[in-house]
């Protein structure tokens, strides 16, 4: 599609992640997305590795992990690309034409992520996902189900001046207003999940925010 076409697709409709698409064009989501990249330590160079992102959403972190120079790489959503509005899926399949993009896409819930229904990749981008899980150790089964390296996570905190490890339910709407957030584990919760979960090693990077954790988990 030319400019023209391209810019009334992407600012006809609203965004959540900011996707630069070339051609002097970049959605207005309403997350900056390319400041977290340094939050999230995504490596510099995944030539050769295969990466899933779970809850890709408008799939800034997966169009970035293919210029990165990963081999294969697979979005995965279901709430996201279903809700409608900004969550209808729509912003991904326009940036995903726009950059003429090699990156798959597959509409599933995360409980039905498995080597089975995805594969297995070297990477797992997990981000913004944990706290909306109603099971969050099952979640966490899933993907070290899927990943063969590592995962990248990031999520909500509380109870952060809790000493043991612990995690805050939030019944309705209570965290922001969004009935979709459930949990807010403290950091010692979220080692111990991981380690229950099967990985063996982690890194923890400052918290970005006072509530918010990027952890690096490693098979």
């Amino acid at each position: 599609m030319n400019t023209e076409q391209l810019a009334v697709k992407v600012f006809s409709r609203p965004w959540f992640h900011r996707i630069d698409l070339g051609q002097g064009i970049v959605t207005p989501g309403i997350d900056d997305s390319p400041s977290k990249l340094g939050i999230v330590h995504m490596p510099v160079d995944l030539t050769g590795k295969t990466v899933l992102d779970i809850g890709a959403y408008d799939g800034f972190f997966s169009f970035e992990a293919e210029r990165r120079g990963a081999e294969r790489v697979l979005a995965t959503d279901h709430y996201c690309w279903q809700v409608g509005g900004m969550g209808d899926g729509e912003g991904f399949k326009i940036a995903h034409e726009a950059l003429n993009s090699r990156v798959e896409a597959q509409l599933i819930p995360v409980e039905e992520i498995s080597p089975e229904t995805v594969g297995v990749f070297d990477v797992v981008l997990f981000l913004g996902v944990l706290y909306h899980a109603p099971d969050p150790l099952r979640y966490l089964r899933v993907v070290r189900s899927v990943c063969r390296e590592m995962m990248i996570l990031e999520t909500h905190l509380d109870a952060q001046d809790y000493p043991r490890p612990a995690m805050v339910f939030y019944p309705g709407a209570t965290l922001n207003n969004d009935p979709t957030n459930f949990w807010g584990p403290n950091m010692p919760c979220v080692a111990e999940m991981l380690k229950e979960v099967g990985f063996s090693r982690f890194t923890f990077f400052p918290p970005w925010q006072a509530a918010r954790v990027v952890v690096h988990a490693f098979v």
